[in-house]
């Protein structure tokens, strides 16, 4: 594999690449599922001791997000499940579905845990995510950091992703709130039935994690439901103006994958929102199929898809006032997750040299928030240096925990 494709986002966009299961994995999904509630059942899909938290801290995620970084080290191990549950899709006017996620509980012995919902990034595969934490080494980071230092760490799969029969729902934000809270609802439910308690709330995700991050906390602010704190790393908290910077202003940094995310969120919202075409109209005819295979999880070739957007891309999409007024563009603008009054405490990290989000979109939330009469100062935006994207993250999650932490 080529170092470029070894940078490509979430690790693998070739369709095909699988992670054997560990002995432990495959006996966990041996036993039968156990229901909680209405619509609501988890299973046992493995346990990893805290010397297997412990190879993800100091030789995994290294190896994986190109830095080294450290980590405080996991004091037990954690049962994991793959929790199912009921949802709705807001915007097909509810339509019924089932979603996954995971649910990582300390093998501690205690009855009490802090919790920590973590929003996963973009990926290619429909098990690089939470309920698969095998496939997912940011999930897997998340394991070892917090519920190895004795946090319940839940994760949504998203609509599309996981064991959901839905198309990917990348970006959609209705949805993606949709599915984290049911998510967490679902949680409490099995934490319930384990005779477990979780006082404490926080929320946590990177990149577009980080974006469906400050989107839950909307939802859960909206629901009165408190929450300790939220961070992010590499948020794109307004989609509209990452995706017109790559168009119109492109930096000599920007990452070779920037192309996925079009095509993801094109055709995510043509499905959504029922836009029919809406992709076709975005994309060059000679490079649709091949898109088109990529966000239906089909075989295809890595080097079919232009990292060059002006090949992917029709031309008028770089008239700043064409894009603005097309449906996607449209679209587009109203995908942003900042623009509330913030009721809780937020630290959104960024990274100088991120190859995907710029400096001024890390401090997107902060700059809004503050220019508010005298300003709100819950949010904060929190600088990692030098960091790339996966780099940013790397770097954030330990400073997450030392900030919970303390909370």
């Amino acid at each position: 594999m080529t170092k470029l494709l070894r940078k490509i986002h979430s690790f693998l966009f070739i369709i095909g690449i699988g992670v054997a299961l560990t002995p432990a994995i495959a006996a966990a999904q041996s036993e039968p599922p156990v229901s909680v509630a209405p619509g609501v059942s988890y299973e046992l899909i493995g346990h990893w001791e805290a010397d297997r938290l412990n190879r993800i801290l100091t030789v995994e995620t290294p190896e994986f997000f190109e830095i080294t970084v450290p980590y405080t080290p996991a004091q037990n191990g954690a049962r994991l499940y793959r929790v199912t549950y009921s949802s709705v899709i807001p915007e097909r006017d509810n339509q019924p579905t089932v979603a996954t996620g995971l649910l990582a509980v300390p093998d501690t012995g205690g009855t009490s845990f802090p919790l920590v919902s973590y929003q996963h990034g973009t990926v290619y595969e429909k098990e690089q995510v939470p309920s698969f934490p095998e496939h997912s080494p940011e999930t897997a980071l998340m394991i070892a950091q917090f519920a190895g230092q004795g946090y319940l760490v839940i994760g949504a799969d998203y609509f599309g992703m996981g064991l959901s029969g839905e198309p990917e729902g990348y970006m959609v934000k209705r949805s993606h709130q949709q599915a984290t809270y049911d998510m967490l609802v679902a949680s409490r439910a099995v934490l319930d039935q384990m005779e477990l308690s979780a006082p404490k709330l926080f929320i946590a995700g990177w990149s577009q994690g980080g974006f469906v991050t400050m989107a839950f906390l909307e939802k859960l602010e909206s629901a009165g439901i408190p929450v300790a704190a939220a961070a992010t790393a590499s948020a794109p908290l307004d989609v509209m103006a990452a995706l017109s910077g790559f168009l119109n202003f492109p930096r000599e940094n920007d990452a070779s994958w920037i192309s996925t995310l079009f095509i993801l969120s094109s055709f995510s919202f043509e499905n959504y929102y029922r836009v029919p075409g809406l992709a076709r109209a975005l994309l060059n005819e000679a490079h649709y199929e091949v898109s088109r295979a990529a966000y239906e999880r089909r075989p295809f070739d890595p080097a079919d898809i232009p990292t060059d957007l002006h090949d992917l891309i029709r031309p008028e999409y770089f008239d700043p006032k064409f894009f603005a007024g097309s449906a996607y563009g449209r679209l587009l603008a109203e995908t942003q997750a900042y623009r509330w009054v913030i009721q809780s405490p937020v630290r959104n990290y960024y990274g100088e040299a991120d190859e995907a989000i710029t400096p001024g979109i890390g401090r997107l939330a902060m700059t809004y928030q503050g220019a508010m009469g005298r300003g709100n100062t819950l949010v904060e935006a929190i600088s990692t240096g030098d960091t790339s994207h996966r780099g940013t993250y790397a770097t954030a999650v330990p400073q997450w925990k030392l900030w919970f932490d303390g909370l």
